[in-house]
């Protein structure tokens, strides 16, 4: 399955274009922004879980990234509700659940093999941020070939990340404005690598998810995770 797959164009998925699809397991849907290969894949997708969805104990070979956006995210027995950011290294296995109901931004096989540490990061704890002049950022994760951060801005203040090797942004809150069109919160955006377009908060301002360098060499080749 290919869905937004060609990496060398930018890429967009807004609320109102949301596709619920079912998953194999049951009280489970997603919505699929972009995706190669089948059930075993390269994906980023949003998941939305029904109260007392789960899924049996299970691997994931390539890692997986989530960041909780509703309800609450039940992983072996430790509850993350929205806010929450988890990082499961390649070759993890886990029980997702959600007695609740949530909703969680989902990022799987991405991960450099040599990755080994989980991370578990809470975004509304005040001190998981660094304030600074050009917003406030909350660091997620950075390595040799990727960064992640959460940035909250003001209204009409730019982010102030570079993205020479590209970038992905999910609209936590708020809205953002990139170039001249509006992104509402829930929006999905992925930049290739050279596309430089200005960042910015609507007139609420915005919390931003965003990833960088993680797109570097992706429209030269096809990534699927094998099981």
């Amino acid at each position: 399955m290919r869905v937004n797959a060609d990496f060398s164009r930018p890429a967009a998925v807004a609320p109102g274009e949301y596709r619920w699809v079912r998953s194999p397991q049951g009280g489970v849907e997603r919505v699929m922004l972009d995706r190669l290969g089948g059930e075993a894949a390269r994906a980023t997708s949003i998941v939305r879980y029904a109260p007392g969805a789960c899924f049996p104990r299970h691997r994931h070979p390539g890692g997986e990234e989530i960041l909780v956006l509703s309800g609450a995210f039940c992983e072996d027995g430790e509850r993350y509700p929205a806010g929450w950011y988890l990082r499961n290294p390649p070759g993890s296995a886990h029980r997702p659940s959600s007695p609740e109901g949530a909703v969680i931004f989902v990022k799987l096989c991405q991960m450099e093999p040599a990755e080994t540490a989980p991370v578990r990061i809470d975004v509304n704890n005040p001190s998981s941020w660094r304030h600074g002049a050009d917003g406030d950022t909350c660091p997620l994760f950075s390595s040799a070939t990727e960064v992640v951060c959460v940035h909250r801005l003001a209204a009409g203040q730019r982010l102030p990340a570079r993205f020479d090797d590209g970038a992905e942004v999910f609209v936590i809150a708020g809205a953002a404005r990139v170039a001249d069109a509006a992104y509402e919160c829930g929006s999905w955006l992925r930049l290739p690598p050279g596309d430089r377009p200005a960042i910015a908060a609507g007139p609420d301002g915005a919390t931003l998810y965003v990833k960088t360098g993680h797109l570097r060499g992706m429209a030269e080749k096809e990534h699927v995770c094998e099981r």
